[in-house]
């Protein structure tokens, strides 16, 4: 338990890569194996990639700004909160004349595809045993943000809370649990997702989570949904498991009438409606896409229809990030720089998400964020039933999307509506640095300050070395700062705090710079961005645009779809722009739904000359199975549900027949590995979520049978292999 909290248990446990059809068709929940050399590049609760070595206080641990006697280049780092309100927040909005809130949103969305870094489980501090909400003191996990007298959050109080994101095992102050007290490791953080563009956000980073979002009663592959709501017979995301909830709810509504937070493959899912409205979109569409693929394949499994839908989905993601999305935010020149063209896998490419990407270079968008939230009517007008809100009254509020209009006026607002624009001397409204709500906190916090402190919790050099690290130059005084932030007050203002160029902290430095032509972001931020979408491209062996990823036809037909697509499919709305991210003005720049083009899954249908295939079932009773073939071989993955198995007997002479596998309910503790062969050898070993038999006949004829939970046994033990093993199949 404790291993697996700290994310030490993907180093305890390296995992075992098969290498066989399956493995090579769909990519595992975790990321795992997706690079077969280093199978931990990209999986979940693994430790975000360094592409400069941290910068620590005292080498180890401690952050920039720990102690207050500590000096950078002759001075002290600013207060993070001073940093705000002199020179990041700003109550007044320039709006993109180019792009709609659909920019801000999808890239909210992706980033929770990418990475989520788990605060320390210590949440109270070593010494004292003060929670950490309560001492202003810094502490182990505890790294609180300064605050003013006259500051509009002191609220009486000297700071806000902060708690340090959670070490990777073996490094920082768990070197005390996990090393030789003479090995010292500067502390790194975990990412407790996949870093892959693979759709975590739908489906989770972990079995666990994944198997609470499927519907696995559906003969469809369908994912859950909610069962108490819906949006004018279109489905919600299911409600989580634990309640009550700490979202926050109708304020005319009793505790009868509580709406709890959604559950979705990223823990996040609720924290603005716009963010939730996206997730919902995801959970039609793959459904949408399951029932189609199921009508289409008649003898497919609903395992194997969730795979493909998943498949499928996961392309989409990719498609829409790196064709449609990226290409905006840091330019053409910067795309073609870093990424250019796709020219295939590269085994050799880590794809793990980086501390800078994630903590300052994808954090640009926080700027983009928009403080007012509209719901219009389907003319695209605004509704006086659905007034405008303020940022701060969606944040954790699913309550607002059931009892208020549901997802269409919402999505109506987000493709009508300009999105912020990121200006100089207006980086980040007061809605988010006076105003922000989080669920672990009772008062308004600061997400610049949050933004700030995160960075040097995680030892991120400074601007100065990040942009050395690009190629750019060094900027050593205020007139070289001059040349790369246009308004010079707010370069005045960073030299006034910072002293030195080189102490500037990163995501500042990178926010404040001077946009690339048809870019959202300067030259510092499209490299980080550019070089890590090329690592999550060339080096994901499951890339959508990889030869034996999908057929030719396929992938032809996945370039047709689009985000506007997906609204049309899983909306009431008739109307979109071509391009969602474009801002337009209705009628004259939308197109009806009619004329969005999409994908033709007419190129997923097979024949069903695979039901008279060695190896493949009629189907399993009360289960299901997953069936490949691969240079002349067959495998089958069977799996019961709940606790069945059924004793079932394959004879040589019957392995190319159809068996219908039937499970009948069995409880088991322990998980094995069976291995056995028609000449009477046979190997069991222990396997930590998941059983695996092979056979292999006199024929040659390869048989492989899996079970996804406990457990496989085979009686008699050896008596009767010449005829065929007997086999229990259980889950």
């Amino acid at each position: 338990m404790i291993a697996n909290i700290s994310g030490c248990l993907p180093y305890m446990l390296p995992p075992k890569c098969q290498n066989n059809c399956l493995a090579n068709k769909y990519r595992l929940i975790t990321g795992a194996c997706n690079n077969r050399e280093h199978p931990r590049w990209g999986a979940s609760n693994t430790a975000l990639a360094r592409w400069l070595p941290p910068v620590y206080e005292d080498g180890i641990s401690q952050p920039k700004g720990w102690n207050p006697n500590f000096f950078f280049n002759g001075s002290q780092l600013p207060l993070v909160r001073e940093v705000t309100r002199k020179i990041i927040r700003a109550s007044n909005v320039t709006e993109d004349n180019l792009y709609s809130d659909v920019i801000m949103v999808w890239g909210q969305y992706i980033s929770h595809d990418i990475s989520f870094t788990p605060q320390s489980t210590n949440r109270a501090a070593f010494l004292r045993g003060v929670e950490c909400k309560m001492t202003c003191e810094n502490q182990k996990s505890c790294f609180p943000i300064k605050v003013f007298a006259n500051d509009t959050l002191s609220t009486g109080r000297e700071c806000m809370p902060f708690y340090r994101s959670s070490p990777a095992c073996g490094t920082g102050d768990h070197r005390i649990l996990f090393e030789n007290l003479s090995t010292l490791k500067p502390r790194e953080q975990i990412n407790g997702l996949t870093s892959f563009l693979d759709a975590s956000t739908v489906y989770g980073s972990t079995p666990a989570v994944e198997n609470k979002l499927r519907n696995f009663t559906s003969k469809e592959g369908l994912l859950r949904v909610n069962v108490r709501y819906y949006d004018n017979d279109r489905d919600y995301l299911p409600f989580v498991d634990q309640v009550p909830s700490p979202c926050t709810q109708d304020p005319n509504s009793d505790e009868a009438e509580r709406i709890e937070c959604f559950m979705a493959g990223d823990s996040r899912s609720s924290e603005v409606i716009s963010l939730t409205a996206m997730h919902t979109l995801w959970l039609r569409e793959h459904n949408r896409l399951a029932k189609a693929l199921r009508k289409l394949n008649r003898h497919w499994s609903s395992e194997t229809v969730y795979q493909e839908a998943r498949k499928i989905v996961g392309a989409l993601h990719q498609i829409i990030t790196l064709r449609d999305y990226i290409p905006k935010i840091i330019g053409p020149e910067a795309f073609n720089q870093y990424l250019g063209l796709y020219k295939g896998y590269d085994h050799k490419i880590n794809p793990t998400a980086s501390n800078v990407f994630c903590t300052a270079a994808f954090r640009f968008g926080h700027a983009t964020i928009h403080p007012i939230i509209k719901r219009l009517n389907a003319q695209y007008q605004d509704d006086p039933d659905l007034p405008n809100l303020h940022m701060h009254e969606v944040f954790f509020s699913p309550w607002r999307l059931i009892k208020e209009g549901g997802l269409d006026p919402l999505l109506r607002g987000i493709l009508a509506k300009s999105a912020k624009l990121l200006m100089q001397d207006q980086m980040m409204n007061e809605e988010l640095t006076e105003r922000l709500v989080v669920l672990s906190n009772n008062g308004s916090l600061d997400l610049a300050s949050l933004n700030l402190q995160r960075g040097r919790d995680h030892g991120l050099p400074g601007y100065n070395d990040w942009r050395e690290f690009c190629g750019l130059p060094r900027l050593e005084t205020q007139t070289d700062l001059n040349t790369v932030i246009a308004n010079r007050k707010v370069a005045e203002k960073i030299m006034e705090l910072y002293s030195n160029p080189n102490n500037i902290d990163v995501w500042l430095g990178g926010l404040a710079e001077n946009f690339l032509p048809g870019a959202r972001t300067g030259p510092l931020f499209a490299c980080i961005i550019g070089k890590q979408m090329k690592a999550l491209r060339e080096g994901d062996r499951f890339w959508w645009e990889n030869s034996h990823v999908f057929t030719e036809t396929q992938r032809h037909e996945l370039r047709k779809h689009s985000l506007s697509r997906i609204i049309c499919d899983n909306t009431g709305l008739s109307e979109v722009p071509l391009d969602a991210f474009q801002l337009g003005k209705f009628p004259q720049d939308f197109e009806s739904c009619d004329n969005i083009p999409g994908i033709n899954l007419e190129a997923w249908q097979e024949s069903n000359q695979q039901e008279e295939t060695c190896g493949f079932p009629e189907g399993v009773a009360n289960g299901n199975f997953l069936y490949c073939s691969e240079f002349g071989k067959s495998m089958v993955i069977y799996s019961c549900q709940h606790g069945a198995m059924r004793l079932h007997t394959i004879p040589n002479s019957e392995m190319c027949l159809n068996p219908k596998i039937h499970c009948q309910v069995y409880m088991s503790a322990s998980d094995y590995t069976l291995t056995q062969s028609a000449n009477g050898s046979a190997q069991a070993n222990m396997l930590k979520d998941r059983t695996h038999l092979s056979v292999e006949t006199n024929s040659k004829k390869h048989h492989e049978m899996k079970t996804s939970q406990p457990n496989i046994l085979v009686e008699p033990a050896d008596k009767d292999l010449a005829n065929g093993p007997q086999i229990l199949l259980c889950m």
